[in-house]
């Protein structure tokens, strides 16, 4: 029997995704896990042993740089603070490493094309982390759109929120400029999801917030003008009820996707309904969408073929994400045509 390739990969940071990211690279297929970094001392090994207990083969470094120096890494993912993301894929990239980079990938649109410019210059491929994509459940709206029901999509409505708990209030320590707050955290996954159904990118964008002290948005809620009468709107807090849902509305129905973001046990529901009386539930399968994530990026990479979300696109989800958060400091609409 043929043995299986498999991508050696490293993480840049200790990061609280590592709860959902070590178990799904260690599970996927086609991966490999060969370390784990951390600036705080002994972090990357306390990390390791409390998500991904039993790899004992795993190197634990306390200097990322070593870890990008490690030859056995061909892949990183780079898990760090907001405003570092950048700056680290970018060092990745100059090691010849590959990269999948937590979102948002930065938080300015020129940043993402110096990006693109030094992939292409080093020869590998680099993917914006948005794992709910990889979720069969997208697909299945996807074959319902394509079904008729819904007709001519009109509206779409990204909800996501979580009461803050202490233990996360470093999501607001920083400033927007610096990558804290809502819109920069869930707000990315808000607007990308968004973005999936109309075919091109908005037009123009209204918003509002609200602040605390640091500088960062606690809560952001705007709308998305996408022409013809089209309209996406956003709501993203954290200081409302947990929310992670979308809705479709068209001319002749509605489908909505329950919960996006979803963990490895989870059901996901689809709700569908139309102006002639049908309607429907469906619940689908679970599925781990960080594992999924780990193994198109790592199959990808094996293949050398370009993976499902392109740096254009992490460049049009950065510049809506800016444009919004402009609309609701200026309190005026924004262009983005």
């Amino acid at each position: 029997m043929k043995e299986v390739e498999l991508l050696g990969w490293g993480i840049l940071g200790a990061a609280r995704v590592n709860e959902r990211l070590l178990p799904a690279i260690v599970e996927a297929a086609n991966a490999k896990l060969v370390a784990i970094a951390s600036r705080r001392s002994g972090a990357a090994a306390e990390t390791l042993a409390k998500y991904a207990p039993g790899q004992n083969q795993v190197r634990a470094y306390g200097c990322l740089e070593e870890l990008l120096d490690d030859g056995d890494v061909q892949a990183v993912y780079v898990p760090m603070a907001n405003h570092e993301h950048a700056e680290w894929a970018l060092r990745a990239i100059a090691k010849g490493k590959h990269v999948l980079c937590e979102k948002p990938m930065a938080l300015q649109v020129p940043d993402i094309e110096a990006i693109a410019a030094a992939a292409v210059k080093q020869k590998v491929t680099v993917m914006e982390g948005f794992m709910y994509r990889f979720h069969p459940q997208h697909a299945r709206v996807r074959e319902l759109l394509a079904s008729g029901v819904v007709g001519d999509i009109l509206t779409v409505r990204s909800s996501f929120s979580f009461m803050m708990r202490p233990a996360r209030m470093y999501r607001l320590e920083e400033s927007v400029a610096r990558g804290g707050g809502a819109m920069w955290d869930i707000g990315c996954y808000a607007i990308h999801c968004l973005r999936m159904f109309f075919g091109h990118e908005p037009l123009s964008v209204m918003a509002m917030a609200s602040y605390v002290e640091s500088g960062a948005d606690s809560a952001c809620s705007g709308v998305f003008d996408y022409g013809g009468g089209r309209f996406a709107h956003f709501d993203v807090s954290f200081n409302r009820a947990r929310r992670c849902e979308y809705e479709i509305i068209g001319t002749k129905g509605g489908i909505k996707c329950h919960i996006v973001w979803q963990l490895p046990g989870d059901v996901p529901v689809i709700s569908w309904w139309s102006e002639d009386g049908r309607q429907g539930e469906e619940r689908l399968p679970p599925a781990n969408h960080f594992r999924l994530e780990i193994e198109h990026f790592s199959q990808c990479v094996l293949a050398g073929r370009a993976p499902l979300l392109s740096l254009e696109d992490a460049k049009s989800n950065c510049r809506a994400i800016a444009a919004a958060l402009q609309a609701a400091a200026e309190q005026r609409l924004i262009r983005l045509d």
